[in-house]
């Protein structure tokens, strides 16, 4: 295979060329870049268009492959949220969870690829979503939603590796840096307060910071603290599908069901030849109600007690504390087997070219209304101390310490269902993006349900995920000459992973059984349903739920002994009780030279890194007839060469290329020996871990071209392969319980039974693919138009990715598919234009992501699922109304994108819902 796709190289000079037509004529007239970056501190930026070109400057002169991002002023990231920040630099794309950014992805790499580190060293923060997006973090993966964008002064991206830079990314290496005294060149205060207001959940709520700084007359000790308060309303809300199955799933329907133009044996066919007939496995609709409260806190200390030293001290400090209430209705029957699905009738409905059956009417349906709570809290802290010591005139030293922490508790996750059993002529109809579910019972009265032992559940499920890093390193650099310089040193971290789960010791639907009277007591309307989603007709916008503060308090939910919890004792919490403790020990060398003094204007860096990974975890795993705590350890060493290099065409023309061998280490969750056993509701689901993974691996080269033909303006195009090996994918099998040589008594106390089909999962190494890819950067200041049109300026780049990697589709290997990676949008977009002048600032910005997927293969005869494309729109605006007073307005998500989730190449409705559009407004007071 050609080194770059032969037509995307096309495309991607193609497009360059005419970009760089549209602006050659006048930028020939404007002066020659000039560089933002020097010896001399870094001084916080004022406006958005200085830290456009600040930050062109740091990508201009570095020899890796770098994109940056730097606060526009004191206190004031770009975007409220680090990932939406992020997803303005080229190839990277985010992914929202309740109308705001969580992970990305980078070139089509996901967030288990993608390193992050704070202050100059790796963490891991993690938060809980909702189930459909994905739940709680076990993975490797940031969540950028614990932190308020306040707190930091600047981010960037490193896409290309050198031996300087702990290993552990395929994708990126992200740098998130607060500021710092010594940035300041004066003492400074800044506080700022904003409202904000949600057009879904319609509620308003406060967001606060505030910065100080000073440093002492001799510019020998500075000190900084910066503090951010927010609070946010957000409502979730849509149609939650739980994917789709063939008829034969579960039992099948009832005999007496019918089709027009097929047999019962057709309806019910198991899809062995793949012709069975698809249904939506649980049609439902889903409300959240989410209520957060983000406190950050960061402090900086600096000391220069000589000329040759600087120390620096750096904490950080995060907490999101949140609780999120969740109303759903949903037709259960057709992912219940026994009573459920075999129950159920089809009288009539209506299959597409597709074999979906898109539409229908039934009896016997099942429907079930729940309720649900949970108190989310992550605390996030991290410490670290640097040192920079120059040892005479060419020989210098920098060292790190650090420690960081992501403790997150769910401590309440409470689920309480009610049951309409057996209900007729319910309907739905999937001929529209949105379905209509149309219950054939009054599903706002309380008298169509009933709470029963053996039917109804109640779920209690408190659950813990601590992560923690330990970072010790130094480097020695000596400058040979004024050509070259050589830098080598080590970095030792040892990362601990812990995470726990507890769970109903007697199971989830062994209830009391209550009256009419106290189910009509224990209930309550939630109404208000719908809004924006243009509802299809007969699709209800209220029903009543469980109220459960009332079975807390009369009906002994969390007194009752009944409903006590257990940990490693219950089943089906055990697989959640993971250790893992990891090791790793680098040490690297490189040279870097710039050969521009003596007339070549070439300069980069060549080195290797060594790494040494040992790997401890534990889990609870069957052996026999008993369960067990079992621990595994393995450890391996690699060798990662890597070379970067720039040739300077002219002082505003450079030509990059780099090459290097990348790992990144398997999953956290992955690689404990421990299996996970979970029966809930329609689901049965039985995972497991493989502590023999490898690592994935992978070889890189990136190529790019980028002009500079005035101060903050930039032509670039990019191209970039990565051959990835060994491969970690989840394989996902459809089997009997009784066929996976487990004990019959861990299904005690639940619905399940040995004969009933579970999905099994378990992570596994394949043979990868490559990556192929190009990015094209634009950035341009429109100073060469007359009057006020030179205040415009527009940025906008696009990235063209693509993949094919084999997954596995059989437990033996005989079998797999080719397709995309995971998390991989093929194209990706942003485009930005503003306007900026001494007093007022504006700017609107879109950001485009095709669709990506999520699971390969898929489960249940479905190829794969995945999250249609995205498109979002959000604007800014700010006046000075004094050199110290600036008033804003931001907007966020204005075209209320939804999240659109499918399965199959069929595009099965998965997942809709949309969370609103967010406006802050607010003030900023700087002295």
């Amino acid at each position: 295979m050609a080194l770059f796709d032969l037509r995307a190289t096309r495309v991607a000079l193609a497009c360059s060329s005419a970009l760089t037509s549209l602006v050659a004529v006048p930028a020939l007239g404007q002066e020659a870049a000039q560089d933002a970056v020097s010896s001399e501190p870094a001084i916080i930026v004022t406006g958005f268009r200085e830290s456009l070109s600040s930050a062109l400057g740091l990508k201009k002169n570095e020899t890796a492959a770098i994109d940056a991002i730097k606060a526009e002023d004191i206190a004031e990231f770009p975007d409220l949220n680090l990932a939406e920040s992020l997803q303005r630099i080229p190839g990277v794309a985010i992914s929202r969870v309740n109308g705001e950014g969580r992970n990305i992805s980078v070139r089509g790499l996901g967030p288990e690829y993608t390193r992050v580190r704070i202050n100059g060293m790796e963490a891991i923060g993690t938060t809980g979503g909702t189930d459909n997006s994905g739940g709680v973090n076990r993975g490797r993966g940031f969540d950028f939603n614990i932190f308020s964008s306040d707190l930091f002064n600047s981010l960037a991206v490193r896409k290309t590796a050198s031996a300087d830079v702990e290993e552990g990314s395929l994708g990126a290496t992200v740098d998130l840096t607060i500021a710092r005294p010594f940035d300041f060149r004066k003492p400074t205060v800044s506080i700022s307060a904003q409202g904000s207001y949600n057009d879904l959940s319609r509620k308003v709520t406060p967001r606060i910071s505030t910065l100080a700084t000073t440093t002492n007359d001799a510019g020998t000790f500075g000190v900084l603290m910066s503090i951010s308060y927010e609070e946010r309303r957000v409502r979730e809300e849509g149609a939650n599908i739980t994917r789709w199955t063939y008829g034969g799933f579960n039992g099948g329907f009832n005999a007496a069901s019918t089709l027009p133009g097929k047999t019962i044996a057709q309806i019910n066919d198991n899809n062995s030849t793949g012709n069975g007939l698809f249904h939506p496995r649980i049609p439902g609709l889903v409300s959240y109600d989410i209520n957060q409260k983000r406190l950050g806190a960061a402090a900086s200390v600096q000391m220069r007690p000589a000329e040759s030293t600087l120390v620096s001290i750096d904490g950080l400090y995060s907490r999101l504390d949140g609780t999120r209430s969740e109303a759903q209705l949903q037709a259960i029957s057709f992912s219940r087997s026994g009573s459920g699905k075999p129950q159920t009738i089809i009288r009539d409905g209506m299959v597409d070219a597709n074999n979906n059956i898109i539409s229908g009417r039934f009896d016997n349906v099942d429907l079930r209304s729940q309720a649900r709570f949970d108190k989310l809290v992550t605390d996030f802290y991290e410490v670290t101390g640097n040192l920079e010591q120059q040892l005479g005139d060419s020989l210098k030293f920098t060292g790190l310490v650090g420690y960081s922490k992501s403790s997150f508790r769910n401590p309440v996750q409470t689920t309480v269902t009610i049951d309409a059993i057996n209900t007729g002529n319910f309907q739905y109809d999937f001929s529209s993006r949105f379905p209509a579910i149309v219950p054939g019972v009054d599903v706002t009265s309380p008298a169509s349900f009933a709470f029963v032992t053996g039917t109804s559940e109640v779920r209690i499920r408190p659950q813990t995920v601590d992560n923690a890093f330990t970072t010790a390193k130094g480097a020695l650099e000596w400058k040979a000459s004024d050509v070259l310089t050589f830098k080598a040193g080590m970095d030792w971290r040892r990362f601990t992973y812990n995470s726990t789960e507890q769970r109903r010791l007697l199971g989830e639907t062994r209830v009391n059984t209550l009256s009419a009277a106290q189910v009509a007591a224990g209930t309550q309307l939630f109404d208000g349903f719908g809004r924006g989603l243009n509802l299809p007709q007969g699709t209800p916008t209220g029903w009543v739920i469980p109220n459960l503060d009332v079975f807390a308090a009369n009906y002994g939910i969390y007194s009752d002994p009944l409903y006590q919890t257990g940990g490693v004792e219950n089943a089906t919490a055990r697989g959640s009780y993971i250790t893992v403790t990891e090791k790793d020990l680098g040490a690297w060398a490189m040279t870097a030279f710039n050969l521009g003094d003596v007339g070549v204007p070439l300069r980069g860096d060549v080195g290797i890194r060594f790494v040494n990974t040992r790997q401890l975890s534990t889990g609870y795993a069957s052996q026999g007839a008993t369960i067990n705590l079992v621990t595994a350890e393995r450890s391996y060493d690699r060798w990662l060469p890597s070379a970067n290099f720039v040739f300077d065409v002219t002082p505003q023309l450079l030509v990059r290329f780099a090459a290097a061998k990348t790992l990144a280490r398997a999953g956290i969750a992955s690689i404990s020996p421990g299996g996970n056993l979970n029966v809930s509701g329609g689901n049965r689901s039985f995972s497991s871990g493989n502590p023999d993974l490898k690592p994935t691996e992978s070889t890189n080269l990136d190529f790019a071209v980028e002009w500079y033909p005035a101060k903050g303006a930039i032509y670039s195009v990019a191209l970039f392969q990565k051959d990835i090996g060994t491969f970690v994918q989840t394989l996902a099998v459809t089997a009997p319980f009784a066929a996976l040589g487990l004990p019959d008594s861990l299904l005690a106390g639940t619905t399940a039974s040995p004969t009933d089909d579970f999905i099994v999962s378990r992570p596994v190494n394949s043979n990868g693919g490559k990556l192929q890819g190009f990015e094209i950067n634009v950035q341009q200041p429109f100073t060469f138009l007359p009057g006020a049109l030179a205040n415009f300026g527009a940025l906008a780049n696009y990235t063209y990715v693509k993949s094919d990697i084999e997954y596995l589709t059989s437990s033996n290997g005989a079998s797999s598919i080719t397709a995309p990676l995971l998390g991989l949008s093929k194209n990706a977009a942003n485009f930005t234009l503003y306007y900026e002048d001494s007093k007022f600032s504006v700017r609107g910005s879109v950001a485009y992501r095709s669709n990506y997927l999520t699971a390969v293969p898929g489960t249940e005869g479905n190829a794969w699922n995945g999250t249609n494309s995205t498109t979002n729109l959000d604007a800014q605006m700010s006046y000075a109304i004094t050199d110290n007073l600036k008033v804003s307005l931001e907007a966020i998500n204005l075209l209320d994108t939804k999240n659109d989730q499918f399965v199959d190449e069929t595009n099965r409705l998965n997942v809709l819902t949309h969370s609103g559009r967010q406006f802050n407004l607010g003030a900023k007071f700087t002295f």
